[in-house]
């Protein structure tokens, strides 16, 4: 057995408590099938598109256990209304965004946006979960909300719980709806991340915590990084900017182009893209939002309407200087191009030695 494991892997039923997070199908089963937790993100798919590429996981990974990822966030018009959100978005802003069209000369698109093809909403959400819960995914994960409603009735069908957690403050929240495992994701993460450094977190999370099990996100790259991690009694690491460099994932060429160049001081944190806090590798994108004359981003999902037809048509028609990637401070550490199998073994493989050399006392070599 492997000296990564621990009572959350068991439980699991996997070789490693490691779980990757993709918005790639084929990332995703890659991490299972190498003996992780591939966890795949559906916040930007239609219910039907829920139900299809679980499907296809399933078949991809066999009896091996993934789980789902939706962002849930309070707070969100009841229904399904694009008209309704559009009919509200201040003037100034609309010029700001039609601005960027004609500066960088970007044609239109052809179709909606991924973040403006239905509005994040009640409705949806409902659809989504509805969606998920119908699935035999193994593990349901909430980002930005654990509503205890859909808690408990994941835990019913047997699923194991989630919640992406930022601070103490939400930690004791997501106890409250009785969910199963915390994913305490510090400040260096990618995508929707709070304040609070992944070291200053994860120890306070884990004792607020008790029994539950709790996994480390944010910054993770390495063995010594997930070595670490363990120490400070997490039970698993949460990766998700590692699979940006491998070939399952298959980024657009300009889109990995930059995650290889990325240095960690480039993974800026935005609200430009959706209203919330967004960690993203920098771009004239995020330096136009941050400009001093440009408006405040609307918050979700107004920036989400606002903006999501730009954003498609920038990945549709490659803009080079606008294209900018979700990713965290670790995307420093991803400057090849490889696969999941080989990020897998290499970080297992670091780990192992890392906690070799605490037991034995020796010293970490560079």
């Amino acid at each position: 057995m492997s000296s990564l494991a621990t009572s959350l892997s068991r439980r699991l039923g996997v070789a490693y408590p490691i779980f990757g997070f993709a918005h790639s199908i084929d990332a995703v089963a890659a991490v299972s099938n190498a003996g992780g937790i591939g966890i795949y993100g559906a916040t930007r798919d239609t219910p039907e598109e829920i139900r299809e590429r679980l499907k296809r996981l399933r078949k991809l990974v066999g009896d091996r256990p993934f789980g789902v990822d939706l962002v849930l966030p309070n707070g969100m018009p009841p229904r399904d209304d694009r008209e309704a959100i559009e009919r509200e978005l201040p003037e100034a802003h609309r010029r700001f965004v039609a601005g960027l069209y004609q500066q960088y000369g970007v044609p239109p698109a052809t179709k909606a946006g991924m973040r403006s093809r239905f509005v994040r909403s009640v409705e949806m959400a409902e659809q989504q979960i509805e969606a998920v819960l119908g699935s035999d995914v193994n593990l349901f994960a909430c980002g930005i909300g654990a509503p205890p409603a859909a808690v408990a009735e994941a835990k019913a069908r047997g699923k194991l719980t989630v919640a992406l957690i930022g601070s103490p403050r939400h930690a004791k929240g997501a106890l409250d709806s009785g969910i199963d495992v915390l994913v305490a994701q510090g400040y260096d993460a990618g995508a929707h991340t709070g304040s609070i450094g992944t070291f200053s977190l994860v120890p306070q999370v884990v004792d607020i915590a008790g029994g539950v099990p709790v996994v480390a996100a944010g910054g993770v790259a390495t063995g010594r990084h997930i070595a670490a991690a363990l120490a400070m009694g997490a039970e698993g690491v949460w990766l998700g900017t590692a699979w940006l460099a491998t070939k399952e994932h298959a980024l657009a060429p300009t889109a990995l182009k930059k995650v290889l160049a990325a240095r960690s001081e480039d993974a800026v944190i935005s609200r430009a893209d959706s209203g919330k806090t967004l960690r993203q590798i920098r771009s004239a994108w995020s330096d136009e939002w941050s400009a001093p004359d440009a408006p405040k981003p609307l918050r979700m999902p107004y920036q989400d309407i606002l903006v999501g037809d730009l954003l498609g048509a920038i990945d549709e028609h490659d803009i080079e200087p606008l294209v900018h990637v979700p990713a965290g401070q670790s995307v420093g550490y991803f400057d090849k191009l490889t696969t999941v199998a080989d990020t897998m073994q290499k970080l297992v493989g670091e780990t192992d030695a890392a906690l070799r050399r605490l037991a034995t006392g020796a010293r970490f070599r560079e």
